[in-house]
């Protein structure tokens, strides 16, 4: 890979925009085969209690939340080294993925112990977040207006909906080949997923770029005191603390944190709601999981309404949606009604419109959140913030997986038996309907409160130019100075500090942004 390549900007075509969202086939394919089917395989073929599986995942989050934090601030810092310069800070870690990619697969091998299954998912989560958390920075890197970053990232989530689809359909076809009781089924599903999950990071790799290192940062890198190691850990862990004081970041950071956890609660307790409570099948669960194929068609509008209507519209409609739709499975479970399949299918399909709309609009606000940063601190720290989402993400995951399967047994449920007790029933259909809408009803009260939008955005980056240029920040106008304050949380006098963590006094701005 040439040097030249690496830091060249091109205009974001429509087959840039899919090359770089490719790697999403494994973010929104690889987890949410996870979510849907591992601690299932784990209690039915792995000879694992749900506890057992759900310990595995648990743990593997966490160590893997950890590592996340640590791959920030690395991908960040990593053009000090020769390997950063010739193949890129962020570009590196995907060189490297591709040929690691296949560890997915060891997963997926029937009857080994508990420690072989919580080391090999330990390997696969970090050789995840050593792919996911540079590639996410990767738009705003690679440009800085709204438009272009939401053309990334729209792309970005037309593939994750093209994964997730894969994901739920391809299994369950691989399930009723091969038989519900073969695990082989499962073994080879994955074998067939990591393929796609390298060719899709090798793609990415060679059709994206990164901003140049400039003269300035490595100056600003080489002014910076030298550290003891435990200096240095103080440093980061004050670095990823930082990222906290923006109050866009907060809300953001709160939406993401329990929509998603919601929606992996979903996933997660689904295939033992049709299995057990509703007596259908895994293939009837993963045929109803597949209906995610109408998130290819939904981002498209989303990615209209993104620009047009904003987050916030898109947040209320998805969980509008996906709540209807729980009280409709319950009413299913309750009622028992003629062609039940058809009912969950029905239920199903408007579920994954919501589902689909709620994964695509998190990630079409990340990329704005560097821009709110830089006016703070004048840095770009987008692999801190990447990390920080991604260690939140997965240490409350790690939490509510394990509460599922704790939930599981305490509430009757016996690993290995389809035939459940009407105690186990109501525990499961419970956890879907209450454990999933409590996360969704918090998500959405933080989502009142966005203001982060295409307008908003559009002020921020126009001030910021601005001070770059040598503006005064005593000519900011009335309207600039509330925009600044309602999206960070600071007084706006505060911003554009040249320290390299914000330590403001405190973040008294308490404004709303005026309407025109």
């Amino acid at each position: 890979m040439s040097k030249k390549r690496i830091y060249q900007a091109k205009p974001i075509t429509l087959g840039r925009a899919v090359a770089y969202g490719l790697p999403d086939l494994m973010g929104g394919g690889a987890f949410t085969i996870i979510g849907a089917f591992l601690l299932y395989f784990f209690t039915t073929f792995a000879g694992l209690t749900a506890i057992q599986g759900a310990t595995i995942i648990g743990i593997a989050r966490i160590v893997d939340a950890v590592t996340s934090l640590v791959m920030g601030s690395l991908t960040d810092n990593f053009y000090r080294t020769r390997l950063g310069q010739r193949f890129g800070r962020r570009h590196f870690f995907l060189t490297i993925g591709v040929p690691l990619m296949f560890a997915y697969v060891l997963m997926w091998i029937p009857n080994m112990a508990f420690l072989y299954y919580l080391v090999v998912y330990l390997l696969f989560e970090i050789i995840a977040a050593f792919v996911l958390i540079p590639w996410e920075t990767l738009p705003t890197e690679m440009c800085k207006d709204y438009a272009s970053r939401t053309k990334l990232s729209s792309a970005r989530m037309f593939i994750s909906a093209a994964g997730t689809f894969m994901a739920t359909f391809v299994p369950g076809q691989v399930i009723r080949l091969l038989g519900e009781n073969n695990a082989s089924a499962y073994f080879i599903n994955a074998l067939v997923f990591a393929a796609i999950f390298a060719a899709a990071i090798f793609i990415t790799n060679m059709n994206t770029w990164e901003r140049e290192v400039t003269e300035e940062m490595i100056a600003e890198f080489n002014k910076r005191p030298k550290l003891n190691p435990i200096q240095t850990v103080q440093k980061e862990i004050k670095d990823y603390l930082s990222t906290l004081h923006i109050r866009s970041f907060r809300k953001h950071l709160a939406i993401y944190l329990f929509s998603f956890t919601g929606k992996d609660v979903f996933n997660t307790i689904f295939a033992y709601f049709v299995v057990s409570c509703l007596g259908l099948t895994v293939t009837d669960s993963a045929n109803i999981l597949s209906l995610s194929f109408v998130g290819i068609f939904v981002t498209i509008g989303a990615g209209v309404l993104m620009v047009k209507k904003g987050p916030k519209f898109l947040f209320l409609s998805a969980y509008s949606l996906m709540l209807l739709m729980l009280v409709a499975f319950y009413a299913v479970f309750q009622l028992r009604p003629e062609n039940m399949l058809m009912w969950l299918l029905g239920i199903g399909l408007v579920y994954q419109i919501g589902r689909a709309t709620l994964e695509f609009t998190p990630w079409n606000v990340f990329p704005l959140i560097p821009d709110l940063d830089e006016l703070l601190t004048k840095q770009h720290r987008e692999g801190i913030f990447a990390a920080v989402m991604t260690f939140v993400r997965k240490s409350t995951v790690a939490v509510a997986t394990f509460a599922v399967g704790v939930i599981l047994e305490k509430g009757g449920y016996i690993a290995g038996e389809t035939t459940q007790s009407i105690a186990a029933q109501n525990t499961i259909a419970g956890v879907l309907v209450i454990g999933t809408g409590g996360l969704l009803v918090i998500a959405g009260a933080f989502a009142m409160t966005l203001q982060l939008n295409r307008e908003t955005h559009g002020i921020v980056v126009a001030e910021i130019d601005r001070l770059k240029a040598g503006g005064a920040k005593a000519d900011a106008t009335p309207k600039v100075r509330a925009v600044v304050e309602a999206l960070t949380g600071f007084d706006y006098d505060d911003v554009w500090d040249d320290k390299n963590v914000p330590t403001v006094k405190t973040a008294r701005a308490r404004v709303d942004i005026e309407e025109d």
